[in-house]
């Protein structure tokens, strides 16, 4: 079976960083190009929903969009 993740992924100096969004735990996937950090992070999935079972997925609350904002705060 096939399932759609939103992932995030981020563009660092030094390479790329991926991470999906709505599981419990932390599942994080690294590359030097966006496609390497991709591959990694859908890798990382499947082996976090294999080795933990289905109930890492956040089925309450279905992620339907993320955006990404950028908000000032006093420090």
């Amino acid at each position: 079976m096939m399932k759609q993740f939103k992932v995030i992924v981020e563009k660092h100096p030094d390479g790329y960083v991926a991470y999906p969004l709505g599981f419990k735990g932390i599942i994080v996937g690294e590359g030097d190009t966006y496609e390497e950090a991709l591959a990694d992070v859908k890798s990382a999935i499947h082996f976090h929903i294999e080795t933990f079972g289905q109930e890492v997925l956040e089925f309450e609350s279905p992620i339907l969009e993320a955006f990404v904002a950028e908000a000032g705060v006093a420090i």
